[in-house]
């Protein structure tokens, strides 16, 4: 009853309780199929006629017609939605990740299509008020259950749940509203980012829905092993070969490092 919104809903929680009574009592169940409801529970009344549960009517679909069907709220097809993310993966030198570098990577994207404006229909037409659920995208589906008949609410065949239909498309996007194109996107990659760590690009993902924001890009970073150096976080690793000698009596060494060669003191 918390759920539903409808005036009579713990009436109808009631009778779905009752209702579960029966399911889930294997003695009344067959007491229900035999002689109706009377048979199994003199307060299972209240239904229409006996009958049974069969005929694919499932459990769930009585709750989803009460507290999930048409007395809940539905997101309107029409409204702005966000365009989907989108990932690139990008290879960089150890060297290069030490230091950061810009790049510039093309992606495939979807872009609302230049000749219709992103509307899908043909230049100099609009699209149509869907006339079998007069624009509201949904349409009322009388179901039999055991407790009677329940209008469900769902998204219009006609139109998929838009309120509109397209007479006219436009040739270049078939009526879709967007076209598939590669764009050209400038990256900045951090000095000292890490293998695996990806960098959001805000805005150059696929394009919003009915107006909406575009998504965003996720471009993951991978680091090419090196020749001399590892790296453990922030430090960078490197092997020294030295001989006896120069362990015992000490030396002076030049050692690789990501800004070139260095001396070394070896105490």
């Amino acid at each position: 009853p918390d759920v539903s919104k409808e005036e009579n809903a713990i009436e109808k929680f009631k009778e779905v309780q009752e209702a579960y009574e029966v399911l889930s009592d294997d003695q009344k169940r067959a007491q229900y199929d035999q002689f109706g409801h009377a048979g199994a529970n003199q307060g299972f009344g209240g239904f229409g006629g006996g009958g049974d549960f069969g005929g694919g009517f499932g459990f769930e679909d009585i709750f989803s017609s009460f507290f999930g069907g048409g007395g809940g709220r539905r997101r309107d097809p029409n409204a702005p939605r966000q365009g989907a993310d989108l990932q690139y993966q990008v290879t960089l030198d150890f060297e290069e990740a030490i230091f950061g570098k810009e790049l510039n990577v093309e992606i495939p994207v979807e872009d609302p299509c230049d000749t219709c404006k992103g509307s899908g229909a043909k230049p100099g037409t609009s699209k149509e008020t869907c006339k079998h659920c007069s624009g509201s995208g949904q349409v009322s589906v009388e179901q039999n259950t055991p407790f009677g008949r329940i209008v469900n609410r769902q998204a219009c065949g006609h139109c998929s749940g838009t309120g509109q239909i397209i007479k006219e498309k436009c040739t270049t996007c078939h009526g879709s509203g967007k076209v598939r194109k590669r764009k050209k996107i400038n990256v900045k990659i951090p000095a000292g980012i890490d293998n695996g760590q990806q960098i959001r690009v805000s805005g150059k993902g696929e394009a919003g829905v009915n107006g909406g924001p575009a998504g965003d890009l996720y471009v993951v970073v991978h680091v090419r092993n090196h020749e001399f150096f590892e790296r453990e976080g922030d430090h960078i690793i490197c092997e020294m070969p030295l001989t006896f000698a120069q362990m015992a009596l000490g030396d002076e060494v030049e050692v690789p490092t990501v800004h070139g060669k260095v001396k070394l003191k070896i105490p």
